[in-house]
């Protein structure tokens, strides 16, 4: 299995605006001096819808200065004081319909209620990787790793901020996590990489941030949450949840993906990933539960509402997602934006 060489030093291109807020960023950020005027921080409460394609993407932009940066952009705007009010502006509106949208009739439910629900499977539920099990198509797998680029491309990236933020035990094992998915040491096991070797094998683009046009806002959220739970300080107890509820749910469904790819003649690139995570993150739902999560609410038990906010706003996004690419299979369309390039099957 051949490892795609990936250039360290390459910056996406910029995505094509979305509508007013995004437009407005992408002309300020590509635009040589002057910059063009910033939108005030008023206008995205009065105008933006805070799930839809203008505003994730606005978002999505201003995150990325912190990742890899956009090709023809100035390192400085990462914190340009302007831009930065701005997308406070933009994350107070996301965070707002998160907290609305994922609040329960008791918000005092057990936080182990919360994790005991990751780990219940529902054999008649419908889900993408069921889907794709069963009745997918390699065209629709094919547009699920594009949807899953966007993140899987920098996986484990936006939880690495809150490292600093956490001590002790929990500090110490959430290391201990990403240290297997940064690769246990040797860089063509990094799962970013091992991504990207997927996307070669499924005949894609591996470069990095190359398909941000082709998906929608519904994939863009899931990826920004991560970006903005890391960023924040305040948010480390949602980001600690998030990344639990991510390990928790991700061995079931590599499993599944494993035998779509298996039923759909797919490559070993393509088995790889999914049959990696399938061992790697049985082993990290126990450090995550136990060793992270425990040892962080018993030093800091006020944490804990942002725990379970973190493990709701990451099944939040993720039904979102999975909701749009079903609707759209089953109607025999395009989950994507655009359809990226075709081809007959799997190499």
């Amino acid at each position: 299995m051949v490892t795609v060489a990936l250039d360290p030093s390459h910056e996406p291109a910029a995505p094509a605006a979305r509508g007013p807020l995004s437009a407005a960023v992408l002309s300020a950020l590509t635009a040589g001096p002057p910059p063009s005027p910033l939108p005030e921080p008023a206008a995205v409460s009065e105008h933006a819808d805070p799930y839809g394609e203008d505003l994730q993407l606005a978002l999505h932009v201003c995150y990325e200065l912190h990742y890899r940066g956009l090709a023809g952009v100035d390192p400085m705007w990462e914190w340009d004081a302007d831009l930065l009010r701005l997308r406070a502006a933009m994350e107070a509106a996301f965070e707002t319909a998160l907290r609305a949208d994922t609040c329960g009739a008791d918000d005092r439910v057990a936080l182990d209620a919360e994790l005991d629900a990751l780990l219940t499977e529902h054999t008649d539920a419908v889900s993408v990787s069921r889907h794709l099990r069963e009745d997918g198509t390699w065209e629709q797998m094919r547009e699920y790793f594009v949807h899953r680029s966007v993140y899987q491309l920098k996986e484990a990236d936006p939880q690495a901020w809150v490292i600093p933020r956490l001590t002790g035990r929990a500090k110490a094992a959430l290391v201990a996590v990403e240290y297997d998915e940064f690769g246990a040491g040797r860089g063509e096991r990094v799962h970013a990489q091992l991504f990207a070797d997927l996307m070669s094998d499924a005949d894609l683009d591996p470069a990095y941030g190359h398909y941000v046009d082709n998906v929608p806002a519904a994939t863009l959220a899931t990826v920004n949450l991560m970006s903005h739970l890391g960023l924040h300080r305040r948010l480390r107890g949602a980001l600690v949840g998030h990344f639990a509820a991510g390990e928790i749910t991700t061995a079931p469904s590599a499993r599944r993906l494993v035998q779509a790819v298996d039923r759909l003649g797919g490559g070993p690139a393509c088995r790889h990933f999914y049959s990696e995570h399938i061992e790697a993150d049985a082993v990290h739902e126990q450090v995550m539960r136990r060793d992270v999560v425990g040892d962080l609410i018993t030093r800091e038990p006020g944490l804990t509402p942002d725990v379970v906010f973190g493990i709701r706003a990451a099944g939040l996004l993720d039904r979102r997602l999975e909701n749009r690419l079903l609707d759209a299979w089953r109607d025999g369309r395009s989950s994507l934006r655009e359809s990226v390039r075709r081809c007959p099957g799997p190499r």
